[in-house]
């Protein structure tokens, strides 16, 4: 568990490296997990600038073209020409592709700025897309239909939910788990009522504005999240939403670590002083620190982490033994650190402050 935990943290600090966030664009997300976390993100993302639903097809050419200058379609298998294969009508895979709400417009009653939001919209198939409908994404073990590519539709199988779903490949189910949790940070302010909107909607929406999903489908998106990692496509399109169209970027692609900090099955669990008692050292004399653990935490699903005052994983020697964890302070340079303690996936639960001078 831990030897993965450090592998996610080395592909996450790659992955932010490459995104290119502009300087201090989340400062304000700083320290904060579960609800604080997802309103300062809201915070940040919120009033982009809304383009035209028409404009949708031009900036597609940008944002969604493949190497070889062909249409990244993720419904289907079939090669697209951008314009020329634009829908019009269809009535088999492959005859063009059209505009598709990835999360469906009737959830929002097709208000904007919703209706043309990059985040979440994507050319796809046009016979794909009518096949999928408006029906809330899952898994399918048994299939009504099978597009070319192998995305499925039929009753869905994963616990917690047995309406008929939708299911993406796998190589694209990340990707729109972190289009939905988007979606949810994007449209906090108002997403509490849209539940309501279609029988779909409420089968995975609740009616407030977090955790906004249904806990079935929350564990479905951290799945596809965690299993399919931010790719080299999704940091692409982040980057040019940001910097031709709408000029607000996806957190959950800039910080896929954000995901859970926010929506972790433990994030938001308190515990009294007598039940965790971990210690603040604001000027430690010797060249080591030694934090008490609570009962709560071991060594089989608790994962230590030290940050450094940029918020980002540092190599600090780190050692835990029973229910203490040590930080060895001479090898670290005098800085502010922060022991981020987590149980179970992950979410941090509780965090020690750390100052070297």
């Amino acid at each position: 568990m831990k030897q993965t935990f450090l592998a996610f943290i080395l592909v996450t600090l790659l992955l932010v490296t490459k995104a290119q966030p502009p300087a201090g664009y989340y400062d304000n997300a700083s320290g904060k997990i579960g609800a604080p976390l997802k309103t300062a993100l809201y915070n940040i993302i919120k009033d982009h600038t809304a383009i035209s639903y028409t404009a949708l097809w031009t900036a597609f050419q940008t944002s969604d073209k493949k190497s070889n200058g062909k249409v990244w379609d993720m419904y289907s298998n079939c090669t697209f020409t951008f314009v020329t294969n634009q829908c019009g009508n269809y009535s088999a895979e492959c005859d063009c592709y059209n505009r598709e709400h990835s999360w469906p417009k009737s959830w929002f009653n097709d208000a904007t700025p919703m209706y043309t939001d990059m985040f979440h919209i994507v050319p796809t198939d046009g016979k794909v897309n009518g096949m999928r409908s408006n029906y809330p994404f899952g898994e399918v073990s048994n299939p009504t239909y099978t597009s070319g590519n192998g995305s499925k539709l039929g009753s869905c199988s994963f616990p917690g939910y047995t309406g008929i779903v939708f299911e993406p490949v796998d190589e694209f189910k990340g990707d729109f788990a972190r289009n939905y949790f988007y979606m949810a940070t994007r449209y906090e302010n108002i997403i509490a009522s849209w539940h309501s909107n279609d029988p779909s909607a409420e089968a995975i929406l609740q009616a407030n504005s977090f955790p906004v999903f249904e806990t079935w489908f929350i564990n479905l998106l951290v799945k596809w999240h965690t299993n399919d990692p931010v790719s080299q496509k999704e940091i692409d399109r982040n980057n040019v939403v940001y910097t031709s169209f709408q000029h607000n970027r996806n957190p959950f692609i800039d910080h896929p670590e954000y995901v859970n900090s926010v929506w972790g099955t433990n994030v938001g669990l308190t515990y009294t002083p007598a039940q965790v008692s971990l210690q603040v050292y604001p000027n430690p004399v010797s060249q080591s620190c030694t934090i008490t653990l609570p009962p709560e935490f071991n060594q089989q699903n608790s994962i230590f982490v030290v940050y450094s005052a940029t918020g980002l994983p540092v190599n600090a020697p780190l050692t835990v033994s029973g229910d203490r964890a040590t930080l060895d302070l001479e090898k670290v340079p005098a800085g502010f650190y922060m022991l981020k303690l987590a149980i179970g996936d992950y979410h941090t639960i509780y965090q020690a402050r750390i100052i070297k001078k």
